[in-house]
């Protein structure tokens, strides 16, 4: 399958380099990841390929998603990639389809996906990770935030007003908010990375249990 066929974020082939450089200054030589909302599957593609000694578990909300996931982890080459799966935030079960998740993961990645969503969806994204985070594991996530007491970019004030006028129950989120949502799933944030075009790299862990 040639890339042309495939669907493609250019914002995920701007930003995907800024990110891997901190995932490679964050996370160990070896260990099990879990991406949600993977979308084209670019990212996963690439994290995938540049990390090898990590295996990288890819899940999106939208089948329709699975042969784009699919199809950029043979492009980069990145064996360590399993198949997709269906998982939505808001189910207690994860993932949405087969057998649960036995083992968990060292790492859950979830980029871009908490200001196109319900706010519904921070929650269970956090109730989900305490529940699949090994200890000593983290939660990043990636996209942009809104901050007290920051000024927010113009580009990120007009990017919350175009998202509200698609879907009332979008936006970008406070991290303050987010925080909240996090403490009552027994995580905290633990790192905040500023990267280009005013997005921000977000660690969290166990607030109880720390490596």
């Amino acid at each position: 399958m040639s890339t042309a066929s495939l669907q493609h974020s250019p914002a995920a082939e701007r930003n995907r380099a800024p990110i891997l450089e901190h995932l490679r200054a964050l996370l160990p030589p070896t260990g099990t990841a879990l991406e949600i909302a993977s979308g084209t599957g670019q990212h996963v593609a690439h994290f995938a390929a540049a990390l090898p000694g990590w295996a990288w578990q890819p899940t999106d909300l939208q089948p329709t998603h699975f042969g784009s996931i699919t199809g950029w982890a043979a492009q980069a080459g990145a064996d360590n990639v399993c198949p997709p799966l269906r998982l939505d935030v808001l189910h207690t079960a994860w993932p949405a389809e087969g057998p649960a998740f036995g083992t968990p993961f060292d790492l859950i990645y979830c980029a871009n996906m908490l200001h196109i969503a319900p706010w519904a969806c921070c929650t269970g994204l956090m109730q989900g990770a305490a529940r699949h985070l090994a200890p000593g594991g983290r939660l990043v996530t990636y996209g942009p935030y809104l901050e007290d007491g920051v000024p927010t970019a113009p580009g990120n004030i007009a990017f919350d007003a175009s998202l509200r006028a698609q879907d009332a129950t979008w936006g970008i989120r406070r991290i303050e908010d987010v925080m909240g949502a996090a403490a009552q799933a027994g995580l905290q944030l633990a790192a905040r990375h500023a990267l280009p075009a005013n997005n921000l790299l977000l660690v969290w862990t166990h607030a109880a249990r720390q490596a």
